[in-house]
């Protein structure tokens, strides 16, 4: 199942170094390579419809969660991730995704409590 790298870059107060991000941009690819990952979305700002949301976000797919710990955990991310840090503050997170066919519905049948016995 796809498991989804999300990043939600924030902006500081001090404007990054844009040398540092393009070496970043560069190379991340390279990183990702050996995971199957592929970006989906980025480093777009989102149309906002809901809530604050100041930034933008990066949305990396990989075949499934394993690899994807697999990619960030990597020495060659683990070498680059430093200057990303070093520029933007963010939020990153791993998503599985749901599997081919899902329905919403079956989830709320499950959340649904069992009918309450008949007193009759």
């Amino acid at each position: 199942m796809t498991t989804y790298a999300i990043c939600h870059l924030q902006p500081r107060d001090t404007p990054p170094d844009m040398a540092e991000i393009a070496d970043y941009i560069e190379r991340i690819q390279a990183t990702m390579d050996p995971f199957g990952g592929r970006f989906l979305v980025h480093g777009v700002e989102p149309e906002v419809i809901e809530g604050p949301w100041p930034g933008a976000i990066v949305m990396i797919g990989f075949p499934d969660t394993a690899a994807a710990r697999d990619w960030w955990d990597s020495d060659a991310y683990q070498e680059l991730l430093p200057l990303r840090v070093r520029n933007f503050d963010c939020r990153t997170v791993l998503v599985p995704g749901v599997p081919d066919g899902y329905d919403a519905s079956t989830t709320a049948r499950k959340l649904r409590p069992a009918p309450a016995p008949s007193t009759d």
